[in-house]
């Protein structure tokens, strides 16, 4: 027996049927899982199955077959099967310009023979291991937990500033440091020099397979470093073959805006993608910006607008700096990796869910994988995409108004995995709903189902998801007790994407009564957990999706006892719902709220210009274990990218001394001095990002694209380059004359504008609750400036 991970999956046309590979990686090293004489799979109902075989009959290498399975309104259903690729693909195109409903016609042979299985990601097979890079033919395969040790290589290209030349390609891994370089000049070990770009590419292709790298990881690897080799091939007429096998690279665009690329063998994962799949979140994903934050180091050449011309400057003058550079970013991605244990986290979830290690997203994908197999097995297949009801009430998270003040002692209570337990506790789920539906009104009937929203009804015994959602909570807890964070993260994900797959219009189980029966119930809970809360004494002052915002209302309440409180009030609630759900429904609750902290001061602040309360803009005073306190903006400017750090700056320094209850006038008016007195000129750059390119900006033009126009002009007439396109982010100052470029400003620096829309917002936010006005405490000086 060989135990094996999934890295790659393909189908391809053989002589009696398709043939479907699976790339894996062993600890023996990676081989090939081949299975031969398969056939594709789709469902039409059967009424029309007669319709269908006459327009499918010119079609070669198909069969049709009466099956025991029917679509959630119960329609039977006959199955399609193909043993042709060109026959799958004409077929589907035939019978949907017939107008005939197919279902699940999306999941490709490959996935669906792994799906149907129960295999995920780890599986073994009944054989010898076949050698590195040989071939398993037919052998019978089974689910494992198998984990792997994959085998990393960090690429990284450097290019003309037109990106009409490559310069270099470095190549990063374990025992591997290397750069490829357009040119002339001595080799070293890290640094060889080739005489053109087809030499260069083929360089590439001996390094990769010399190193055998399962994954290739880059910061926006595919869209630029992928997308652009194979440009330079075609340009040169030749194929570049990275992969396992002959198969030349080819990077093709998706539905939206995300990228695939074929790479038999190997897994090409993009750092930034993968960075937000796992719910990092940076003000900005450039390299530099993540790198700085998670490493403490960053690029080796500053941006500061001049990055392109920098690298082409060194390419002419010092190639050793440009491989240095080009290296270094290299390692930064491996880092990364390595920190944020990205890698471990893309095994945990392609264990969990059978997404492809490289999936970008996926949560439709994942749904499918888990939920499709136990469906046929419970008689029936999938829905088509959003053809459940729509025009129905199906609204988000329940928002609270909030009371606004400054208030001491403040609790937090959060209710753990909201929509997931909601889901197990009232069972909500598309095969109870139409079991319910199918079950009929009578009074036994009626005893099996659940009420949910929107007129939908669950039924108690026959259900999916509930269980499914039990056995993934049950798998994080056990991740939690190892301190496996990338598995516990990564259950996490999913349970809560669970929600978006029922509630999303492109999803294909998309219905608003099973999305409404999960939102509209937590509403209920949340707004009757603060009733519950009101009728012991206590005020609650803010409540978001599934957290309530308690005040205490006990001056000279110590951490401890605000602790025990806290974790008194949740075991209260928790036995409150545990009794409700019994009592009301005959259901066991799985609702669980959990005490998460204890603010000893904390500011809702009020809408600007409004005595209504904010909603999502919150800031406190956190008591930290060990007796210490840490200040925690929500919403606010602090941790808002599109204020200056002047305005952060200042927020931090004034809320800091309102909640430690410290006088703040003088820290105000000396703020303001100092900004006047022009001595704090480096906190007032902003920084914004060009979202289009600078030419689409018409009748709309933001400071940052203004800016960024000075700055190219300026660039041109110094012969450079421009400095800012599409993505750049524009650092800019508000002027006498308006926004003009940090780089290149040239009138005064308007003080009133920062005064105005920079310092007054925020202290405005604050003072007020002590008494204190802003204007009245800065006027008296500003007649000195």
């Amino acid at each position: 027996m060989v135990e094996g991970f999934l890295l790659d999956q393909q189908v391809r046309q053989g002589l009696g049927g398709l043939i479907l590979e699976y790339w894996l990686s062993s600890d023996q090293g990676p081989f090939r899982y081949r299975v031969e004489q398969q056939e594709a799979v789709f469902f039409v109902a059967a009424a029309d199955s007669a319709r269908a075989a006459s327009l499918l009959q010119p079609l070669q290498g198909w069969r049709s077959a009466t099956l025991r399975l029917q679509s959630l309104d119960g329609t039977p259903v006959c199955g399609l099967y193909f043993d042709r690729l060109d026959s799958l693909y004409r077929a589907r195109e035939l019978l949907q310009q017939a107008g005939i409903a197919l279902y699940e016609d999306d999941i490709r042979p490959a996935e669906r023979f792994l799906m149907e299985r129960f295999i995920r990601a780890g599986m073994a097979l009944d054989a010898a291991f076949p050698g590195k890079g040989g071939t398993l033919t037919g052998t019978r395969i089974r689910p494992s937990d198998y984990r792997p040790h994959l085998r990393l290589l960090s690429l990284d290209i450097e290019t003309a500033i037109d990106h009409l030349e490559l310069f270099s390609i470095a190549l990063q891994g374990e025992g591997l440091e290397r750069v490829l370089m357009k040119g002339d000049g001595e080799d070293t070990d890290q640094l060889r020099f080739l005489p053109d770009e087809p030499a260069l590419l083929r360089a590439l292709e001996t390094e990769i397979a010399a190193y055998d790298p399962d994954l290739l990881i880059g910061w926006n690897l595919i869209d630029f470093d992928l997308r652009y080799l194979q440009r330079v091939a075609e340009r040169h007429g030749l194929s570049l073959r990275l992969g396992r096998d002959a198969t030349p690279l080819r990077v093709r665009r998706g539905s939206g805006t995300l990228s695939f690329v074929d790479l038999p063998g190997r897994v090409a994962v993009d750092g930034i993608e993968c960075l937000k799949s796992a719910t990092y979140r940076f003000e900005s994903y450039a390299l530099d910006a993540v790198a700085r934050e998670l490493l403490g180091r960053g690029k080796l050449i500053e941006e500061a607008g001049g990055r392109g011309e920098e690298i082409s400057r060194l390419y002419r003058d010092d190639p050793q700096a440009l491989a240095a550079y080009n290296l270094e970013d290299c390692r930064l991605v491996s880092d990364i990796f390595a920190e944020a244990r990205l890698v471990d986290y893309l095994i945990e979830r392609a264990s969990l869910t059978g997404l492809p290690l490289g999936k970008v997203g996926g949560s439709a994908a994942a749904f499918d994988h888990l939920y499709l197999p136990r469906l046929h097995r419970a008689g029936y297949v999938a829905p088509r995409y959003a053809s459940g009801p729509g025009g129905l009430q199906s609204p988000g998270g329940y928002v609270m108004d909030s009371r606004p003040g400054l208030y001491d002692h403040v609790l937090v209570l959060d209710f753990k995995s909201l929509y997931p337990s909601i889901i197990r506790s009232f069972l909500i789920d598309p095969l109870g709903l139409a079991e319910a539906a199918h079950a009929g009104d009578g009074e036994a009937e009626e005893r099996e189902a659940v009420d949910g929203f929107n007129g939908a009804r669950f039924h108690r015994q026959r259900h999916i998801l509930p269980q499914l959602l039990a056995e993934l909570g049950e798998a994080r807890g056990r991740a939690k007790a190892q301190a496996n964070g990338p598995l516990s993260q990564a259950i996490k994900i999913i349970m809560n994407a669970f929600y978006g797959v029922l509630g999303s219009p492109v999803c294909r189980f998309f219905d608003h009564r099973l999305s409404g029966s999960i939102t509209l119930r937590g509403h209920q809970i949340l707004k009757e957990s603060r009733e519950y809360l009101h009728s012991r004494g206590y005020t609650v002052i803010y409540g978001d999706t599934d957290s309530l915002f308690v005040w205490l209302q006990r001056p000279g309440c110590s951490d401890r006892q605000a602790d025990r409180l806290g974790q008194g009030l949740a075991a209260a609630i928790n036995r409150w719902w545990r009794r409700r759900l019994a009592r009301e429904f005959g259901l066991e609750s799985f609702l669980e709220v959990e005490y998460e902290s204890h603010y000893r001061r904390f500011l809702m602040p009020r809408l600007r210009g409004a005595d209504a309360g904010s909603k999502k803009r919150y800031a406190g005073l956190l008591a930290e274990p060990g007796g210490e306190a840490r200040l925690v903006f929500k919403g606010l400017e602090s941790v808002r990218s599109d204020w200056t750090p002047l305005a952060r700056r200042f927020q931090q320094g004034l809320f800091e001394r309102v909640f430690n209850c410290e006088p703040v006038q003088d820290f105000v008016r000396d703020q303001v001095a100092a900004l006047l007195a022009g001595e704090l000129d480096d906190a007032l750059i902003y920084r914004k990002r060009l979202r289009r390119p600078l030419e689409e900006y018409v009748k709309n033009q933001p400071p940052q694209v203004q800016a960024a126009r000075l700055a190219n002009a300026s660039a041109r007439d110094e012969g450079r380059a421009p400095i800012y396109r599409r993505g750049s982010a524009v650092s800019y100052l508000i002027t006498t004359a308006g926004p003009q470029p940090a780089q290149y400003r040239s009138a005064p620096i308007d003080y009133q504008h920062y005064l105005e829309k920079q310092l007054a917002p925020v202290a405005d936010g604050i003072l007020p609750f002590i008494g204190l006005s802003f204007g009245e405490l800065v006027e008296p000086q500003l007649g000195l400036f």
